[in-house]
């Protein structure tokens, strides 16, 4: 995978400051660590380099965060769903929220859930997924999560996790599929944002495995093979006999979304710029398969 093109663009997104601190009237964040995310893990103890460059372990993979972004209108019941989003590469959970206004479409899509960002390989060229790629990681890094809800009194005692959405943009396809294969927890949809790189087959078989899971992947010309690989994926999926929709991103509506459980949305913008601006990622939320209007 070539990302030579992103780095520019990349490092772009890592000037600036945290936005970990901020709330507004609508939402707000909470900050905490968990053993349970992608770092640190043994795969990357010596660093790992990319294109002649050492991204070393301090600073790269030794980051345990996990961002909350919480509705102050949440309707805390016993089931809390939950959206994860997973940065690419040269990114952090602070960059991403910044950059593509994760937290403002979120909120804007008033779904009755929490957003969570744990971060992965930190400012680096890397989509390895770490320990969340062992079995059974993601579960505990999910009963994590609600037990630090559950300690802020965020949402009730007896609460449990309800719906699970994935969802990320180009790297983070790695860690998804991981996700997918070993998390041993149910997710509902996958929302991938040029980031179908390879993993064609974990996508594919969690699509067979329930008619009620939801895949989109929101692709363009310019992810170094997105295009390419979601060509592959569609004929995989028509010899399986699951049917799909082929969309342009002009002609993307919301009754499309809503009537396509695995829908391919190309887009003639370039690879760093179809999150928001128009907002992509409320669309999908706001026209999910699972989770409620708050």
């Amino acid at each position: 995978m070539n990302y030579k093109w992103l780095i520019k663009a990349g490092m772009l997104l890592v000037i600036g400051s945290s936005v970990r601190a901020q709330e507004n009237a609508e939402y707000q964040f909470l900050h905490f660590t968990s053993s349970h995310t992608s770092f640190p893990d043994t795969g990357r103890v010596n660093g790992h380099v990319h294109d002649s460059i050492l991204y070393t372990k301090a600073g790269h993979y030794d980051d345990s965060s996990v961002l909350l972004c919480i509705p102050k209108q949440l309707k805390a019941n016993e089931k809390i769903d939950l959206v994860f989003w997973f940065h690419g590469w040269h990114n952090n959970i602070d960059t991403a929220i910044g950059f593509y206004a994760l937290a403002r479409q979120f909120i804007a899509s008033r779904r009755n859930a929490i957003l969570v960002l744990p971060e992965a390989a930190k400012n680096s060229a890397d989509s390895y997924g770490g320990k969340l790629q062992q079995k059974g990681i993601f579960k505990d890094l999910v009963q994590d999560v609600m037990d630090e809800l559950k300690k802020k009194n965020k949402v009730p005692g007896n609460s449990v996790p309800g719906h699970i959405v994935l969802a990320g943009h180009s790297g983070a396809f790695q860690v998804i599929a991981d996700i997918l294969k070993n998390g041993q927890t149910p997710v509902d949809e996958v929302f991938l944002f040029d980031a179908l790189y390879s993993r064609v087959d974990v996508f594919t078989d969690w699509i067979g495995q329930s008619k009620e899971h939801h895949f989109i992947h929101w692709f363009t010309n310019h992810g170094g093979g997105t295009d390419e690989m979601s060509d592959t994926m569609m004929i995989r999926l028509k010899s399986r006999h699951l049917d799909y929709q082929l969309v342009e991103e002009k002609n993307t509506t919301p009754e499309i979304i809503k009537n396509n459980r695995i829908l391919f949305v190309h887009s003639l913008r370039e690879h760093n710029v179809i999150i928001n601006n128009p907002d992509d990622f409320q669309l999908l939320l706001e026209h999910s398969f699972c989770l409620e209007k708050r």
